[in-house]
């Protein structure tokens, strides 16, 4: 039984810790500097440690003993946390779309006898597995769009959204840059723009811009495509509010007025649909061609808990990503990348099947 150090309570860290106890293979030890948030954690297989983090040498003797370290925090922390995971020799996974955490991230692992595997989630995440797992089946690319939407499947209020997950996540998204690669030059574009709509299975959608979705996609493939972008879906009309609190009322710069008034106002919903949808085109055999992939994921009951897709998504990939570097089928040593875990073996796993799900 492996012993894996669990940062963070919130709903996704709940769902990581009932993926990976029932399992009988993992006993999880959950750290977290809220009482209330412990409460609700499972509690089989647990160990439950309430504690605040401040810098990695005092952390890491709480790491100590355990062989993994899973941050579901703040993106804020995640540096100390990692540091922290290569103090104490254990491997290190987390689900940050922040890209300066990730830079950190890729320093810390220069030298480092463990892994350390960043955005493992959705998107960042699993949507990385799918695009290059196309991509590679190309002799030349040309474009690689990729899409995913974390939305209410009940759609009430003027923004058509709920909150699902993380609030200073999806603030990040809205306004930090975007990386992207267009016209095969890799460059930073603003959130918010380059509104486009699409249509799937008969339910329209607006798409645009945002931050961190990528993952390491655009470095991997830097100068073997043309164009690569990542955009959030909605429903449309979403974009256009978002963009007059961000721009408009200069909420943008002030991110915890932003963040009050999302949560305020803004109902969380375990009623809820993961989008993900990636075209890429290319040349096969000499002609051009194109090849998508499109999943939707609900919400289910998983063990006697309802949780939502989001929550379903984003454990299920570093569980799955965990399963993968414990069965030998990604480096054990260094920085590793989404894209380097193989599709086959991600959908084939006891929780990437949650994604087969998908309709």
């Amino acid at each position: 039984m492996k012993n894996v150090m669990l940062v963070g309570g919130g709903k996704i860290g709940i769902a990581i810790t009932e993926f990976l106890t029932q399992t009988g293979d993992y006993r999880v030890t959950v750290l977290d500097r809220d009482s209330d948030s412990l409460k609700r954690m499972p509690t089989r297989n647990v160990k439950l440690v309430q504690a605040e983090i401040t810098n990695p040498r005092e952390f890491a003797e709480h790491v100590k003993g355990h062989e993994i370290v899973l941050s579901a925090t703040p993106y804020s922390l995640t540096p100390i946390v990692a540091a922290a995971a290569k103090e104490a020799g254990a491997h290190y996974l987390d689900l940050t779309e922040d890209v300066e955490s990730t830079r950190a991230i890729k320093k810390l692992a220069e030298g480092a006898d463990t892994a350390f595997i960043p955005q493992c989630g959705l998107a960042p995440g699993f949507i990385s597995i799918v695009a290059y797992d196309l991509a590679k089946k190309f002799d030349k690319l040309r474009d690689v769009q990729m899409r995913v939407g974390a939305l209410p499947v009940f759609p009430h209020n003027a923004l058509k959204y709920n909150l699902t997950w993380s609030t200073d996540g999806l603030i990040n998204e809205y306004c930090n840059p975007c990386e992207s690669i267009r016209d095969g030059v890799l460059a930073e574009v603003p959130a918010l723009e380059e509104l486009e709509q699409f249509t799937l299975d008969g339910v329209e959608y607006e798409a645009f811009n945002t931050s961190g979705g990528l993952g390491t996609l655009c470095e991997t493939l830097n100068g073997k495509v043309e164009n690569l972008n990542y955009k959030t879906a909605r429903y449309p009309g979403h974009r256009d509010i978002i963009k007059l609190l961000v721009r408009d009322l200069h909420l943008g710069t002030r991110r915890e007025i932003f963040k009050d008034v999302l949560e305020t106002a803004i109902p969380i919903t375990y009623q809820d649909v993961v989008l993900v949808f990636v075209t890429v085109s290319g040349w096969m055999d000499g002609r051009l061609t194109q090849e998508s992939y499109a999943k939707k994921i609900y919400s289910q009951v998983v063990g006697e808990r309802l949780m939502s897709a989001i929550q379903v998504t984003t454990a299920c990939g570093i569980c799955a990503m965990t399963d993968l570097l414990v069965e030998g089928k990604l480096p054990k040593k260094g920085f590793v990348r989404q894209e380097e875990a193989r599709y086959s073996d991600f959908i084939a796993n006891r929780f990437g099947r949650y994604y087969a799900k998908g309709l």
